[in-house]
């Protein structure tokens, strides 16, 4: 009986999600056709391992934007709020104020530029690096959780999607520094 009930409670889940989900442009090729759910549940994936993160942890007050720019500079040290700011797509004096919170709260050092003394470079301190590595340490343990009640197939047919999704990532990048070339500079400084 409670799995009949608990079967149920899903299937009108299940239903109430589809209802929710927004409507759906109309497909003019088979990219196109793929390229609406891939983008809804990497939308759906993103979400749920944000809210999860919150959930689980107190301390996890960051907004995305300051998680994403300490992604950014634990991969890329040493850029410019500038820098920043057009690789995020995002108004330079929004970045100006993401990473002055940042760097009140410890999580961020400004340094003299070496080849610029007018100009700073941002780096993660070993709190940013520590808090960061907190954050990623708890989306991997959520995803390890979640991957663990798949069955078998569904797990192997995500391991075997990985290298074409890293491709995917890849020509989305290329495409976006076609579109905009003035991102891409020697050094990733300006």
């Amino acid at each position: 009986m409670a799995d009949s009930s608990r079967a149920s409670r899903s299937g009108a889940s299940d239903a109430g999600r589809v209802r929710q989900r927004r409507v759906r442009p109309a497909a003019r090729s088979a990219g196109e056709e793929a390229s609406w759910p891939l983008a809804e549940v990497v939308t759906r994936l993103r979400r749920a391992l944000r809210t999860g993160v919150r959930a689980e942890f107190a301390w996890e007050r960051l907004p995305m934007a300051q998680i994403e720019l300490m992604q950014r500079l634990a991969e890329q040290p040493g850029l410019r709020v500038k820098d920043l700011a057009e690789r995020h797509r995002l108004a330079t004096n929004t970045v100006s104020q993401l990473v002055q919170q940042l760097v009140v709260a410890g999580l961020v050092d400004r340094q003299p530029d070496a080849r610029d003394r007018r100009a700073v470079v941002l780096a993660l301190t070993e709190d940013g690096r520590q808090l960061l590595q907190l954050w990623l340490t708890a989306n991997q343990r959520r995803l390890q959780s979640a991957l663990s009640e798949l069955s078998p197939a569904d797990r192997s047919a995500i391991l075997t999607a990985l290298p074409a999704l890293n491709r995917l990532v890849e020509r989305l990048e290329a495409a976006e520094s076609v579109q905009h070339p003035a991102d891409e500079v020697p050094d990733g400084r300006r």
